[in-house]
């Protein structure tokens, strides 16, 4: 028989919460039961098998703060301590060594209850528990923690009297509550440029493409490597490429492989190279386990790949030497470029993930979409490709989605739209006409 737990959940990115919550879980072989998960609300009551179950699930868990032994809930607190005194865990509890170091916590959530309350006094009602060990405020064996929930007088005012309280035994903290934003904030970040990608969203991206340790994970339009970064982070193995050489070069001191050496993961990183993904270098049969991607939007510049848009200007042109040398040989050559449709890229993308992934592997990218019209958002699919997830990050007249593959094989049969023209008109000029 399991035991209950107390997931502490934060109230924000709503859509990707539950997504990476379940996709820790499989990728940790937790049996968790999200009957009781709701959208609303940042706490969830779970059964579990036992606290190394829990630690695993949530210990790189981003939009999660923390998971509790549930010991009991009420309205108030003495309904607290009714239901706190009669629980099995306390009774299970209490018949094993309560020599141990301790210390009470008091967490908040719609509200602040700062100095409000009379801490010490608060603490004391617990003293039916019966705990022996000396109080440790640094450090303790044991962290129990009194969980208030406020209703908010307004959106900006919060509650001065909790309307729900939650008891329970801290198990394990998130990566959040560790200080993982924090560590990988942009601010603090020594290569970055307008196109790096924030570090919440990345390392939540990477969960949910359960990145794993020591396997392979590529990111096709690495730019200044936010996601490598993310991927490193959870121990994979990771490389990247993009067409633009400058991203990949930097400037000076200020360059990717900086960042590696900066956050201490530079046995992470591979590599990154200059490639035109459509007209992809990597050999024909090379494995990669989890592909996580921003491809580009087509906002700041519109997309391009290698060839010209007029070929016919162009022939006999490759027989150009310089000094001697083939122009398209030396360093300083710079490849002629043509447009290419979103549409276009993402069939790629999912035709390059279908032959390099293993089966079970996950195609994770960001894809834009455009809210002003009333019509139905179609997705690119592959009849390799399980479409698992599409999280959607809304701002005002546009969106950006992450979509999430699991790779079935070819024997999956699934539905496919390749080649479909999934809007007809472009995402950069919709944004810059204002959606309108």
């Amino acid at each position: 028989m399991g035991k209950k737990y107390l997931l502490f959940m934060v109230q924000m990115h709503l859509n990707f919460r539950r997504a990476e919550l379940e996709s820790l879980a499989d990728l940790h072989g937790v049996k968790a039961d999200f009957s009781e998960y709701r959208e609303d609300s940042p706490f969830m009551v779970v059964e579990l098998e036992n606290d190394d179950e829990a630690r695993r699930w949530i210990r790189r868990a981003v939009l999660c703060r923390a998971i509790y032994e549930y010991w009991g809930e009420g309205g108030d607190y003495d309904e607290l301590h009714r239901n706190v005194k009669g629980s099995e865990e306390v009774v299970g509890y209490q018949k094993r060594d309560q020599s141990k170091s301790f210390r009470f916590d008091f967490e908040a959530f719609g509200g602040s209850s700062g100095g409000k309350f009379d801490r010490v006094a608060q603490i004391e009602t617990f003293e039916y528990l019966g705990f022996q060990g000396p109080i440790r405020l640094k450090n303790p064996e044991e962290v129990y923690t009194v969980i208030e929930r406020y209703a908010n007088i307004s959106e900006n005012i919060g509650g001065e009297k909790p309307v729900h309280l939650y008891f329970g035994r801290l198990v394990q903290k998130s990566d959040r509550l560790c200080g993982v934003l924090d560590k990988y904030d942009l601010k603090r970040r020594p290569y970055k440029g307008t196109t790096s990608f924030e570090a919440e969203l990345s390392l939540v991206s990477a969960n949910i493409a359960q990145v794993k340790p020591m396997h392979f994970m590529y990111d096709p339009f690495v730019g200044t490597g936010s996601f490598l970064v993310a991927g490193a982070h959870y121990g994979a193995l990771v490389m990247g490429s993009d067409i633009d050489g400058r991203m990949i070069r930097g400037k000076g001191s200020q360059t990717i492989t900086a960042n590696f050496k900066h956050y201490k993961e530079s046995m992470q990183f591979i590599d990154v190279m200059t490639m035109d993904f459509t007209h992809n270098a990597l050999r024909n049969g090379m494995v990669v386990d989890t592909i996580l991607c921003d491809p580009p939007y087509g906002i700041r510049e519109s997309i391009k790949v290698l060839g010209a848009k007029d070929p016919k200007r162009f022939a006999g042109k490759e027989d150009v030497e310089i000094d001697g040398v083939k122009a398209y040989l030396r360093i300083d050559y710079i490849p002629t470029k043509k447009p290419c449709s979103l549409d276009s890229l993402l069939d790629d993308l999912l035709q390059f993930a279908s032959k390099c992934l293993p089966i079970g592997g996950r195609l994770a990218f960001w894809m834009p979409t455009a809210n002003d019209e009333n019509v139905e958002t179609i997705i690119p699919l592959h009849p390799n490709l399980e479409l698992k997830y599409n999280c959607e990050q809304e701002f005002n007249k546009w969106s950006r989605r992450l979509l999430v593959y699991i790779n079935r094989g070819s024997n999956f049969n699934g539905t496919a739209n390749v080649g479909t023209e999934r809007s007809k008109t472009r995402f950069r000029d919709r944004y810059f006409n204002g959606f309108n």
